[in-house]
């Protein structure tokens, strides 16, 4: 009965085994969790600058433009470290380089307590939060999603991009509170305890690949191991960039990315409050009403990670722009002292529509640029947070010369517009052949 046995298995012990898919939850879920967790707990910075402007403004007399240059030079180093920061993840792994992008927030937001001259928000606001949130950027998202899965790759990133929008939901309305009747610098601390409170989760429970504990990538049919730490990262970054902007499909990336950081992080996070003030709103309720747009974000980011698993990215972008373009339009008309069905109407709609571009444009992406994709979305991000800085630059200099925003509404609607029309034309890449280089279009 033995020897039975033994010749019927041979068979199967010459094939090559494939390993079977394990009952229990992918480790891969649990690094997507603490990712999830980390991005939340940075995003509390994010929050603070649109409710920054009128106490500094008030307390110090600063202009808005001043103020909002200082937002402006955190906005464009956001997004110009996110590439050399996913250079870095390559090189120092994931854990390290995110540890020390929050504790130099932390640091950063620490200082401004401290501050009393303009040049010093520049400094500690500006540089150092700017930089370590630009290592805490959705290049590191990219990483982890390319890294340790091969499938489910748009709702995963859906997910962790919409974490930054529930970071803002939790801290805007607790921030509001703090600055309405504690002044700015206890809201400035709590988002330096915030940042500090997220790295031993980092350190303890983030891996940087699924080798280093012995998995397969979810949704992969073999063992993929763990790459050697790939040094000359700022040459790397400057390589795939120089690389990749011989390309169309780049400049029609990073162009449809800027407009979505000006109308959006730029315009909306940094602007909304204060010209909802101007229109007699107390602050509480506009900082409630942009909290509110976190919880449509989730939904509309997670959905379009799905959707982009499903249908074609350009098409989807196009329509995401277009519907954000229209709704930006309406709203001078909708700004009011108290919160109405309309104000209501357009929160939710906009909220749908806020970081629904990403799983899209990674999606774009990684069509486009193979193994590079993480590297290359680093810097059309980066474009994404130049177009953000100079609108969050001009929405402020616009509001002191012209005494409102409108202006600066319509512009960022005409821009979507704009934006809807490139996302169309981008050409979309044929299969390669197996084993080929991964090589993108010339042209768009």
């Amino acid at each position: 009965m033995t020897q039975t046995t033994e010749a019927a298995q041979a068979p199967e012990d010459s094939r090559p085994v494939r390993p079977a898919r394990p009952h229990r939850i992918h480790r891969a879920w649990f690094v997507a969790a603490v990712t999830f967790v980390t991005i939340i707990g940075a995003a509390a910075f994010r929050s603070l600058p649109g409710l920054l402007i009128d106490p500094l403004h008030e307390e110090f007399h600063w202009s808005r433009g001043t103020i909002g240059a200082a937002v402006s030079i955190n906005l464009a180093l956001y997004g110009l470290t996110a590439p050399f920061a996913a250079a870095l993840m390559d090189r120092f792994g994931i854990r390290r380089v995110v540890a020390v992008a929050l504790t130099v927030i932390a640091v950063g937001s620490g200082l401004t307590v401290w501050m009393t001259a303009a040049w010093q928000l520049l400094l500690c606001w500006g540089l150092l939060v700017g930089l370590g949130s630009g290592s805490m950027a959705l290049a590191f998202a990219a990483t982890v999603t390319n890294r340790w899965f091969t499938e489910r790759k748009g709702l995963v990133t859906g997910i962790l991009t919409a974490a930054s929008a529930s970071g803002q939901l939790i801290f805007l309305p607790l921030l509001s509170w703090i600055v309405t009747e504690h002044d700015w610098r206890p809201a400035a601390v709590t988002v330096a305890l915030a940042a500090l409170a997220v790295v031993p989760f980092v350190w303890l429970l983030l891996r940087d690949h699924p080798a280093d504990v012995g998995q397969m990538p979810y949704g992969a049919e073999e063992f993929v191991p763990k790459p050697e730490p790939v040094r000359g990262a700022a040459r790397r970054a400057v390589t795939v960039l120089f690389s990749a902007v011989r390309t169309g499909p780049f400049w029609l990336l990073a162009g449809t990315f800027a407009i979505c950081g000006a109308s959006t992080n730029g315009l909306v996070q940094t602007h909304f409050v204060p010209a909802a003030h101007d229109h007699g709103m107390p602050i509480t309720a506009a900082a409630s009403l942009l909290a509110v747009i976190g919880v449509f974000d989730v939904i509309g980011t997670i959905a379009s990670g799905w959707f982009t698993d499903r249908f074609e990215p350009r098409r989807l972008l196009a329509v995401y722009y277009a519907l954000r373009g229209i709704s930006l339009l309406f709203l001078p008309m909708l700004l009011a002292p108290s919160v109405h069905p309309p104000m209501i109407f357009f929160i939710v709609f906009y909220g749908l529509d806020w970081v629904a571009t990403v799983p899209p444009t990674l999606a774009l992406c990684r069509e486009q640029y193979g193994e590079d994709s993480a590297i290359v979305f680093g810097w059309v991000l980066a474009s994404h947070q130049v177009g953000a800085a100079l609108v969050a630059l001009l929405g402020g200099v616009a509001r002191d010369h012209f005494g409102s925003y409108d202006v600066v509404w319509y512009a960022s609607g005409a821009l979507c517009a704009a934006a809807a029309l490139m996302a169309l034309v981008i050409r979309r890449r044929r299969p390669a052949v197996p084993g080929a280089p991964m090589v993108a279009p010339a042209s768009a």
